[in-house]
């Protein structure tokens, strides 16, 4: 009978010293990695035993017992696939709702609007993401936006500008997709917020019904059409307000048969070719692309650049406007005009602030009232 007695003592005593290992092990904070941190990846389908064991292995609990227990517990929250980066000490309760939540490793990336996707591509090689030539390769295949826009060259502004956050080791076929499902997505917003009141829109088409505006006839316009101006508007202007009155002037000059003559389809049209050196000069206007709107009249085949949502909406919906010509103000903006001798005056304006003087020229009565002010001073 002692003997039974004292067996079943030692019993509760290992039992307790057990739970007490296995309660340590699941509730205290542990780091057996370097102080650089660990990554590890978590495969689909992987069983609580398979993680815990690979989680003990990469020095991230103390005791994978313990961490399966507990996932079994807590059997309803199953843990997450993916790649998931501990840079401090941790208890392996911890861990595991981290995997529960799937709060995986994730890098912020950013595309600005009126970045094209050079620009993209080369962003992503500088932050070690993937190769330029991942990313273009991807880029240049348009079969993402062929329902909607079936003769679109490439990606180039279908390519969403907003903050993605990405994997360790980013694929470029699902970035891609990631950024044109989110142009679809504000693609739908802007229809919806520029369509005429009781008029049926939004929703990706070939084609978007649009009120006629300036420049632009009455009935539907190709979706590349609208995003390729979009793009223009984009690189033309900073200034969200002054958007809807590039767009009116483009369509405008587009309704008249004029040519757009655009700078920034040059620069497009030279970076392509890896020709453009940062500055554009007399002879690049004639540099031979079908992007050049100073040689080829319309729109360029597509789109130049990303635009955002201030852009696509102007496009969409220009400014009724008489304008025809703009010249940039030196302050971020820019001079518009209806006329070529209005539009004459404001580039000598332009050229005057470059040059540090004032905006507009003094009247005539104004220069020879300074001029006498300053010869009666000469006098004394």
């Amino acid at each position: 009978m002692k003997f039974l007695l004292r067996l079943f003592a030692l019993l509760v005593l290992v039992a307790a010293a057990a739970a007490g290992w296995l309660w340590y092990g699941l509730t205290q904070p542990y780091r057996g990695f370097g102080s650089e941190g660990v990554f590890v990846d978590v495969p689909h389908g992987a069983s609580s035993r398979s993680v815990g064991r690979l989680l003990q292995g990469n020095g991230v609990i103390r005791n994978a017992m313990a961490f399966e227990l507990y996932a079994r517990r807590k059997s309803t929250h199953p843990v997450q696939a993916g790649e998931y980066f501990f840079d401090h000490a941790v208890s392996a309760r911890d861990v595991f709702w981290k995997l529960a939540k799937g709060d995986v490793y994730e890098q912020p990336f950013t595309v600005k609007e009126g970045d094209t996707m050079f620009d993209i591509a080369a962003a992503l090689e500088k932050a070690g993401l993937m190769s330029a030539e991942q990313f273009l390769a991807a880029a240049k295949n348009p079969s993402l936006v062929h329902d909607i826009a079936s003769n679109a060259p490439t990606l180039e502004g279908f390519l969403f500008p907003a903050t993605y956050h990405l994997s360790r080791h980013p694929v470029a076929t699902e970035l891609t997709a990631e950024m044109v499902r989110k142009f679809k997505e504000e693609w739908t917003a802007a229809n919806l917020a520029t369509a005429p009141a009781g008029s049926v829109g939004g929703t990706p088409s070939a084609a978007t019904p649009q009120k006629a505006a300036p420049g632009v006839a009455a009935g539907p316009r190709p979706v590349l059409a609208v995003v390729t101006l979009a793009s223009l508007v984009e690189r033309e202007t900073p200034r969200t307000e002054e958007r809807p009155l590039v767009a009116g002037t483009f369509t405008n000059r587009l309704q008249r048969g004029m040519a757009l003559q655009c700078d920034p389809t040059v620069v497009y049209a030279m970076e392509r070719e890896h020709k453009y050196r940062g500055a554009l000069t007399g002879k690049d206007l004639k540099f031979d692309s079908p992007y050049n709107t100073y040689e080829h009249a319309g729109l360029p085949p597509g789109p130049i650049a990303n635009p955002g949502e201030a852009a696509l909406r102007a496009a969409l919906q220009p400014a009724k406007t008489d304008y025809l010509y703009f010249v940039a103000n030196t302050r971020g903006g820019h001079f518009f005009a209806g006329t070529l001798a209005e539009h004459n005056r404001n580039v000598l304006k332009y050229r005057r602030l470059l040059e540090g003087g004032p905006e507009n020229e003094p009247p005539p009565a104004q220069v020879a009232n300074a001029a006498a002010a300053h010869r009666k001073g000469g006098s004394r």
